[in-house]
């Protein structure tokens, strides 16, 4: 019999799939990558059942399914409809991972969850934490991981009020966590919100600076600062990119950089394709596995 060796599909919605999550293939030890852009949601049962169909059982786990793409949602949607195809014994393994949010925002929880051990009982469960930036991909799965960690978590929009409430609606049907809200245009609005928050996360737009030097000066009970900005200016005045718990120049408490966090979600993403290249059983690897390893790396 022939040996059956790994292989890895790779689907997005987009016109092409991301070369970044290419190159963590084949880093990872593929030699056997296809991509297929395009793809729809209602493409994604017959592709998947084209994958484990065309292998026997015992190659079934180690045929990967990786699922990219912008959307979160879109990606959990493709994920459950792809999950809900499989049956033993031709059940692949399969790793949604839109943007590389879901691998960014479980290390950049892992690392504020890390630098809470010590300052604070508890770590993240109860902690007040406030997300800016939180509409987009990497603040709004932070946002879910940092709440289901047992943080009181606030989504924080600079656009008014409707866009985050109809992110928390979505997220309290599809995970079952409560999420506050909130609206901050203005620095001194900023100030108002940072005064009680023991955890500030920024996930906006590439070189903008989010959280002014006079803002965190306000805030008194922070603990940890973590920007995933790694465009100058950063997204929190005065966090360098390389920073890990390093005390912040504005205010109190520490602050995590984007390399930092990024260097550990490249650990993540690349033992969880390890994992689905040498796999035994099929591996299903949603928000809470992926989190998993980053507090084990972390």
């Amino acid at each position: 019999m022939a040996d059956h060796a790994p292989v890895l599909h790779m689907i997005s919605p987009l016109t092409q799939v991301s070369p970044f999550d290419v190159n963590m293939a084949f880093d990872a030890g593929y030699a056997n990558v296809a991509p297929y852009p395009h793809v729809t949601l209602d493409e994604v049962r017959g592709l998947t059942q084209d994958m484990m169909f065309s292998r026997p059982p015992q190659a079934a786990p180690r045929t990967g399914l990786f699922i990219g793409g912008r959307d979160a949602s879109l990606a959990l949607d493709m994920a459950e409809a792809a999950r809900a195809a499989l049956f033993p014994p031709f059940e692949i393994s399969i790793f949604p991972d839109p943007s590389g949010a879901f691998t960014t925002a479980a290390a950049m929880i892992a690392k504020v969850e890390k630098q809470l051990s010590g300052p604070r009982h508890g770590g993240l469960q109860g902690a007040d934490v406030k997300v800016f930036g939180a509409t987009g991909i990497i603040g709004s799965i932070a946002a879910i991981i940092a709440a289901q960690a047992g943080a009181r978590v606030t989504l924080v929009s600079h656009r008014g009020l409707m866009a985050v409430e109809l992110k928390a609606a979505e997220f309290k049907q599809r995970f079952g966590v409560d999420l506050a809200c909130d609206a901050a245009e203005s620095d001194a609005e900023k100030a108002m919100l940072l005064a009680g928050s023991e955890v500030v996360l920024s996930a906006g737009r590439a070189g903008v600076e989010i959280l002014p030097a006079a803002a965190l000066a306000t805030a008194g009970r922070l603990l940890v600062a973590a920007d995933v900005n790694a465009v100058p200016p950063s997204g929190i005045a005065g966090i360098g990119a390389y920073d890990d718990g390093s005390a912040l120049a504005h205010g109190a408490g520490v602050g995590i950089g984007p390399l930092a966090i990024g260097d550990l979600k490249y650990r993540v993403q690349h033992m969880l394709l390890q994992r689905l290249r040498t796999t035994s059983r099929a591996l299903y690897l949603d928000l809470g596995a992926i989190f998993a390893l980053a507090r084990e790396l972390a």
